[in-house]
C-alpha cells in the first residue's frame, strides 16, 4: 500500500519515549517476546497468536535475528496507519533500537485505539457481542 507523503500521519511517540508507559518498557526489556507477540497478534488480526509469535520471536532471539521478523511487523504497522519510516530504515530502528521500537509501536497501537495488551478482540469502535445482544434482546441480557 503506497501512501502520499502528504497523507503520512505522525508517529504518537518518539522512538526514545519508552519511558512513557512504564509496564510495558520493562516487560520489552526482560521479554521482549512478549511486547513482539502482543502487537503482532493485533496487527495480524487476530490470524497469529501473541503466544506463537512471541515464541518465534524467541527463537530467533536465540540466533539474534528477530530484527529481521521485527522490521517486517514495523513496516505492516506503518503501512497500515501511514507513518513515516522514521528516523531510519526498519531493520535499522530493529537493530539498533529493538526494545525502544518495540515500545514504541506498542504505544502507537494504544494510541490508536488498540490495546496489544487485551489481544486482538476487533476493530476499534465495534460493539461486542454482549452488547449486541443486549441491545437486541431490549437490555434484558444476563
Amino acid at each position: 500500500m503506497n501512501i502520499d507523503k502528504s497523507q503520512q500521519s505522525q508517529w504518537s511517540t518518539s522512538l526514545c519515549g519508552c519511558g512513557e508507559e512504564g509496564s510495558t518498557c520493562c516487560i520489552t526489556c526482560l521479554l521482549p517476546c512478549i511486547t513482539f507477540g502482543q502487537i503482532a497478534e493485533i496487527l495480524d488480526e487476530g490470524q497469529s497468536s501473541c503466544a506463537t509469535q512471541g515464541c518465534l520471536y524467541g527463537v530467533l532471539m536465540s540466533w539474534e535475528c528477530q530484527c529481521l521478523l521485527s522490521c517486517a511487523y514495523r513496516e505492516k504497522l506503518r503501512s497500515k496507519f501511514g507513518l513515516p519510516e522514521q528516523p531510519c530504515g526498519d531493520y535499522c530502528v530493529h537493530c539498533c533500537c529493538g526494545p525502544c521500537a518495540l515500545c514504541q509501536e506498542h504505544a502507537e497501537l494504544r494510541h490508536r485505539g488498540l490495546d496489544p495488551s487485551k489481544g486482538w478482540v476487533g476493530p476499534p469502535n465495534v460493539p461486542t457481542i454482549n452488547v449486541l445482544m443486549s441491545s437486541y434482546f431490549g437490555g434484558r441480557l444476563s
